[in-house]
């Protein structure tokens, strides 16, 4: 197979964009599902009945592309925590403390990893004997005032032939950014996050914390795949929604075999100690949709312990995909004929000429020819429309992978040509021009005004002087968070008492 090309023809009708992004889900499911339990993973938002109750360790995406802004790396976005709400206190969300995350690297193409980025974190409280997460508002990394901090670091693992050859600490005790509790606790989030960008010796950047979760689609495909309603397609249910994200960024003459052989393989994996405190892989992610989309329920808690040089053992589920025959029942669009090779081909292989690197084995990998150069005008489909820097070669932020996916596996490329899509086409967040690249995430305070308020205006303007403690000066600097929330609770109540003991009075002197 070689590179392809298509033109950027207009959707078809929206019946078809419902099938399309129906689909989508699906190809990139049935193109992910060739892989074995153990290879790279795919967006796994609860795809899997463990992992689904466990969502520190639950890997959602990855994504790896060459960097934009400085061609000579090579950017890798590994998520977790699927679902943040942003409101989500006063617990908010944390790596976890006793989980090895790591990003693995395979430069020759053998479905073995010869690199592993792993981060492990610490979590630090400054004061237990309050409920919050912060005590006053948080204008740096190190504030007082930030009541849970987590730090991390960073060992590079070196294997050949899937056993250790060395380790190396490459960062200690880099700092987390933390949750975007809201506003009033977060004035200048902004700034919180540039101090969690930390650089690394020999030229890599690394960073971890909140961020706004990249993806995008309707989710609501899983209600039986619209249940052949169309009108239900085009939200994307992924809005306003965080997750917590690790970026790193490092030279490409770091990760790749040679500049002769520039393909590597990128997945990510979660591992946790088990009762006999044994170190046990629960989650992998790589191309998207595998778990969630391709693999049926036997195999996917089984899909999550494995690696991709045992992926072999799922490729029926990638040569015999189910997606194509739901769609064919419920939209009547006939599915293409079996086995996939196709789907072998692209999602398992890579794109001869591409991005496939020689002696490939079948697994499933995020695969990224690192020579290909960034391109100024990224197109959301990618390769499909003629942009080898993007997916499936590699996986950028802006890539369409629904889309993509989804016309792929209801056969793009062997001869069945279609404009499917889910009719979700960007995320509802710009994101950043520079490292980490992701957007920020969504604040907790994020809601909208209150009744009679306005743009600037917060309750302890509203209530003056009521909520400055005694003795405080007319500037009312010494007004702390803690004593405003209480005086505006206190005012709230004795609203509410005053209104009760009127109604009260009302109905004693009503005639019935």
């Amino acid at each position: 197979m070689t590179p392809f090309s298509r033109s950027g023809a207009g959707r078809r009708s929206l019946a078809t964009l419902v099938c399309g992004a129906l689909a989508a889900g699906g190809l990139a499911a049935a193109g992910m599902t060739a892989l074995e339990p153990g290879a790279a993973s795919a967006s796994s938002h609860r795809e899997a009945p463990l992992i689904s109750g466990q969502p520190q360790y639950d890997n959602t995406d990855v994504y790896a592309f060459v960097s934009p802004d400085k061609p000579n790396t090579t950017t890798v976005v590994a998520n977790w925590i699927p679902f943040e709400e942003p409101a989500g206190g006063p617990n908010f969300y944390t790596f976890a403390d006793d989980a090895q995350y790591d990003i693995h690297i395979d430069n020759n193409g053998d479905a073995q990893g010869e690199l592993i980025y792993r981060y492990t974190f610490k979590t630090h409280r400054k004061n237990g004997n309050t409920f919050l997460y912060n005590t006053g508002p948080v204008t740096s990394l190190d504030d007082p005032d930030l009541n849970i901090t987590q730090t991390y670091d960073i060992d590079l693992l070196r294997l050949h032939n899937q056993k250790l050859v060395s380790r190396t600490k490459v960062a200690d005790d880099v700092p987390v950014a933390p949750s975007n509790v809201g506003k009033a606790s977060m004035p200048d989030y902004g700034k919180l996050r540039d101090q969690a960008v930390y650089k690394l010796a020999g030229g890599s950047t690394t960073f971890a914390g909140q961020a706004d979760d990249p993806f995008f689609l309707d989710l609501r495909v899983f209600d039986l795949l619209y249940g052949g309603n169309l009108t239900e397609v085009g939200r994307d249910t992924l809005k306003g929604y965080n997750v917590n994200s690790i970026a790193l960024q490092v030279p490409n003459d770091m990760i790749r075999e040679s500049a002769g052989q520039p393909i590597v393989g990128i997945w990510s994996t979660t591992q946790r100690k088990d009762a006999h405190g044994d170190w046990t892989q629960v989650s992998r992610l790589g191309m998207p949709l595998v778990n969630e989309v391709v693999n049926p329920q036997k195999d996917k808690d089984k899909f999550n312990a494995s690696a991709p040089w045992n992926d072999g053992q799922f490729l029926k589920n990638v040569t015999n995909p189910e997606l194509p025959k739901l769609i064919e029942a419920i939209y009547k669009i006939k599915a293409p004929a079996e086995p996939r090779n196709d789907l072998v081909d692209v999602f398992l292989k890579g794109v001869k000429g591409l991005n496939q690197p020689p002696n490939v084995r079948p697994a499933e990998e995020l695969r990224l020819n690192t020579s290909i150069k960034p391109t100024m005008h990224p197109k959301r489909l990618g390769v499909l429309d003629g942009d080898n820097a993007g997916f499936p070669n590699g996986r950028r932020l802006t890539d369409d992978v629904i889309d993509a996916s989804l016309q792929v596996v209801e056969g793009e490329l062997v001869g069945s040509k279609n404009d499917l899509g889910d009719a979700v086409d960007k995320n509802d967040k710009k994101f950043e021009n520079y490292f980490p690249y992701v957007a920020e995430p969504t604040s907790g305070s994020r809601g909208a005004l209150a009744k009679g308020t306005t743009s600037g205006t917060d309750v302890r303007n509203q209530l003056g002087d009521a909520l400055k403690p005694a003795g405080s000066s007319g500037s009312g600097t010494d007004t702390t968070l803690i004593a405003a929330s209480a005086a505006a609770g206190a005012a709230g109540f004795l609203l509410i008492a005053t209104g009760l003991m009127w109604w009260r009075r009302r109905m004693h002197n009503r005639a019935y």
